[in-house]
């Protein structure tokens, strides 16, 4: 069923959420799991909330995501997971030959209030992880939080499990990346190895969720962050987190734990996203920016001068990751668009703020919400009494696109019926000449859809 019977002037809503801007907090954590070299994520609830969260995932990767389960029954839910727990443990090691397992709770593990640190040490006391392997969890309840407070408290415990401090500090830096594709850690990654420094990404999806076809079948990807590597980020010359609500956390643990010194940007998304990072690196390194990273922001900047004439005064509607609405409304209001409308279903202090100062020079007005309520509901009543020309987010606002006659760009998780995402990048400059290109041809397409015969020209 479609949604031509929402109201242009909803009521307020206290206690109910219509079609929430967000998924719940183990679909994150299990992201991030799969950025760690030889991991396997666990799930410790029903079979049914682990098959869910692949299914999200595969849908969106569209690449093959395991994971483990608990698999609860009633009794399990009246007694207790524990037994459960440690007999996947021993299947895991011993069947699959994970290096690491990362186990998140669930709403109903959470619910019933097992205790994931007590039953690890009775793992270790039984002789459940041998040696040389490792388990670290996040609790991660569905019915708090979002996508995003999943993959933070995950990359949280990855720090504090595994970072190890140093008397000395390395050469190395670390970044937190962020909830982003594959192909943007790769885009991160290159942006960081054009200063000549060595660069940690924790985790690190690359080489795991945009694997090749090579005819053989692997449990665990060649990709993804080492123990090792997490280790040593205890040692780093810095870390940078990239976006405070997602990456954040992580940054600062390890800065308390190791006293790492931590800097936490914004997502490297548009032109002065990636300005600030690489400014960052530049003042990190004591290093000159590399001639590559300018030629490239020149190719940003000559796309956005070429085609402003496109772009200026148009208005877009937001939904989804707070981090990558705030780099995206900033970015919009470097194309002399602005961002009319942005909700986040992700809790959390500082939102408004963040966006307020991205979009101070916003050339029209800008309304937005955080929290339970900001859903795709108030998205939609707020759409229906003044329409944006454009939609950004996941798959889920396409049935608002249809009903109300509106270009969608797809951006952000989960994007469901395309593909692709995962191979091109949308940070650094080069994705924000693909970012650009993806909203300028959906102007372009709806303006030759809609010119009448007279006004149908070859060239525009």
């Amino acid at each position: 069923m479609l949604l031509r019977h929402t109201e242009a002037d909803a009521p307020e809503r206290k206690a109910l959420t219509i079609n929430p801007a967000k998924t719940c907090q183990p679909i994150g954590a299990m992201y991030a799991a799969l950025g760690v070299h030889g991991c396997l994520p666990h799930s410790h609830g029903s079979q049914g909330c682990c098959s869910y969260h692949r299914s999200q995932l595969t849908r969106h990767y569209k690449e093959p995501v395991l994971a483990a389960t608990s698999s609860f029954t009633e009794g399990s839910s009246v007694f207790g997971g524990q037994s459960n727990l440690l007999q996947a443990i021993s299947n895991i090691f011993s069947i699959y030959d994970a290096d690491v397992i990362a186990v998140h709770t669930t709403c109903l593990s959470e619910t019933i209030g097992d205790d994931i640190n007590q039953i690890v040490r009775k793992a270790k006391e039984d002789g459940l992880i041998p040696e040389g392997k490792y388990i670290f969890h996040a609790n991660t309840p569905s019915y708090q939080g979002s996508q995003v407070t999943g993959f933070a408290s995950m990359c949280k415990s990855m720090m504090d499990s595994f970072a190890e401090p140093a008397d000395k500090p390395g050469d190395h830096i670390a970044i937190v990346p962020g909830w982003v594709e594959p192909a943007d850690m790769r885009e991160i990654r290159r942006i960081v190895e054009a200063f000549g420094v060595e660069v940690t990404l924790a985790p690190d999806t690359s080489g795991v969720l945009d694997t090749g076809l090579t005819g053989t079948s692997q449990y665990f990807p060649d990709g993804g962050t080492t123990i090792d590597e997490l280790k040593a980020c205890g040692s780093a010359r810095t870390v940078i987190s990239l976006g405070p609500s997602a990456s954040g956390p992580a940054g600062r643990a390890l800065e308390s734990r190791c006293k790492v010194p931590c800097e936490v940007l914004e997502l490297p998304i548009g032109l002065q996203g990636t300005d600030r990072f690489i400014q960052s690196l530049s003042v990190i390194t004591g290093k000159p920016i590399p001639e590559q990273l300018k030629w490239e922001r020149s190719r940003l900047v000559d796309l956005m001068s070429d085609m402003g004439q496109y772009f200026y005064g148009k208005s877009a509607a937001l939904w989804g990751d707070p981090d990558q609405i705030v780099a995206l409304s900033e970015f919009l209001c470097d194309l002399s668009m602005f961002p009319k409308y942005a909700v986040t279903g992700t809790p959390g202090k500082g939102f408004m703020k963040r966006m307020e100062k991205a979009c101070e020079n916003a050339s029209g007005p800008c309304r937005y919400e955080e929290g339970q309520r900001a859903d795709m509901h108030k998205m939609h009543s707020w759409i229906k009494a003044d329409k944006p020309d454009v939609l950004i987010g996941g798959t889920h606002g396409k049935y608002i696109a249809r009903d109300e006659d509106i270009p969608l760009v797809r951006h952000g998780f989960p994007i469901l019926d395309r593909i692709g995402h995962q191979y091109f990048n949308t940070v650094g400059y080069t994705g924000g000449m693909r970012l650009a290109e993806q909203i300028l041809n959906c102007f372009l397409d709806r303006q030759d859809r809609d010119a009448p015969e007279e006004r149908f020209e070859l060239v525009m």
